[in-house]
């Protein structure tokens, strides 16, 4: 097995592992952090009606201006966090699971998790 195709289905495997262990239940959604080279994106789901409440991404028009402009990509992961929040306040989620989507809990996806924390989700 080539290097490439190791690294895909170990991440697959743990993508698989972590919703498994995630409790799926109307009152809380998960929160689905997606993490690709270059940019992050994040939608909160409601998984028992299978649908999307609100969704970031870090391509989005209304953020690529000014706020993400010069920024690490930590920094904008940070910027996604709190617009998350803010998008899931205003849709009547305040409660949600944290689903990391195989990537390890460290770097943007922290940044992510601590500013959608700071901004009113709590998980």
């Amino acid at each position: 097995m080539n290097e490439n195709k190791r690294i895909a289905v170990g991440k697959a495997r743990r993508k698989h592992h972590v919703r498994k262990m995630l409790g799926r239940s109307a009152d809380r959604p998960r929160l689905s952090v997606f993490r690709s080279s270059k940019h992050i994106s994040a939608q909160v789901i409601d998984d028992i009606n299978g649908r999307t409440l609100c969704a970031v991404s870090s391509t989005a028009k209304s953020l690529s201006g000014g706020e993400l402009a010069g920024k690490t990509k930590s920094e904008r992961a940070a910027v996604v966090g709190r617009e998350i929040a803010r998008k899931a306040l205003e849709a009547g989620v305040q409660t949600v699971v944290f689903d990391r989507g195989g990537a390890r809990y460290h770097g943007r996806v922290k940044a992510l998790a601590e500013a959608a924390r700071e901004g009113g989700l709590k998980f």
